[in-house]
């Protein structure tokens, strides 16, 4: 699995950080930044923050 963000649809909401920071950083002003793009351990909190982006720019892809 492998996570993947559309930029155009980021509003910078920060959801994604709140439910797995391991694994996403959204500066004050800005979009999000995937600090792992295969969540490994992870991937229960990776999917709980791609189902409430609330944008839904965020998506979890099979390799």
């Amino acid at each position: 699995m492998r996570l993947v963000v559309d930029l155009d649809l980021c509003q910078g909401h920060a959801v994604c950080q709140d439910e797995a920071p391991a694994l996403f950083l959204v500066p004050k002003q800005g979009q999000v930044e995937i600090l792992r793009a295969d969540p490994g351990d992870e991937l229960d909190a990776a999917r709980a923050a791609v189902r409430y982006c609330p944008t839904q720019a965020l998506s979890l892809r099979d390799e």
